[in-house]
């Protein structure tokens, strides 16, 4: 593909992965949300199935990549498309604190316009007690967290300069961690539905798939690795 045609690629890219959260908010404000039986249980399955999704999007990246060499230039998308990820799995985690713990949204944005700046904070305190014994008393917050922390770490280390800052060889270990940000977010999928529920199964068989092909490249670059050493001669 043309280099000049990536930069359009990404365009369109960047709309269709916001296509989601625009329709979240326009249900919104026509009121279709409030219309939802739980309109906080929608919002919570619905960002956290999209941050699965696009995560394993940026983990098909590389295979798909490597199908054939006129598909090299995937890779310049799969920093955004990750990206998009953790903006997703952001707003999962904070419809958890904020309409789900317990947290008042309603008082600190009353706060704030009213000049206190501290209100969201405030309320935050108030709530944390009650979102720590969340925390401690559920796995599947746990591991959902986890997971959330490590794609906040990729995110971080993303751009161009930290990757010079922590050399080649120590960013790729880094971020080779994405793939536990995917096992642990399928494991709060299963951990999060009730017993009997399948719905995790197609996006497990996905993340199982990726990590075989991700096994068999490692195989395979090994072996090529191994016999491109050049024999010697033993000494006598």
């Amino acid at each position: 593909m043309p280099t000049k045609a990536v930069p359009w690629i990404k365009v369109v890219v960047h709309v269709l992965l916001l296509i989601p959260v625009a329709l979240l908010f326009r249900d919104y404000q026509s009121g279709a949300l409030a219309n939802q039986a739980d309109p906080v249980n929608y919002i919570t399955h619905l960002t956290g199935d999209w941050a699965l999704w696009i995560l394993l999007m940026s983990l098909a990246v590389t295979p798909v990549r490597r199908i054939h060499s006129s598909l090299a230039w995937l890779i310049r998308l799969r920093r955004m498309i990750g990206l998009y990820a953790f903006f997703y799995a952001t707003l999962h985690l904070a419809t958890y604190v904020f309409l789900f713990s317990g947290y008042d949204t309603a008082t600190a944005i009353d706060g704030l316009r009213h000049g206190k700046l501290g209100e969201p904070f405030h309320q935050f305190a108030l709530a944390w007690p009650a979102i720590w014994v969340d925390i401690t008393k559920r796995k599947f917050i746990q591991v959902g967290f986890a997971a959330w922390v490590i794609l906040l770490a990729l995110t971080i280390t993303s751009p161009q300069r930290v990757l010079r800052w922590m050399g080649g060889k120590n960013w790729q270990r880094l971020h080779r961690l994405v793939y536990l940000a995917g096992i642990a977010a399928v494991i709060h999928y299963w951990w999060l539905v009730k017993t009997g529920v399948t719905r995790p199964l197609p996006d497990t068989l996905v993340l199982a798939l990726l990590l075989g092909i991700r096994v068999v490249f490692a195989i395979m670059k090994r072996v090529r690795s191994g016999r491109s050493v050049p024999v010697t001669s033993a000494s006598v």
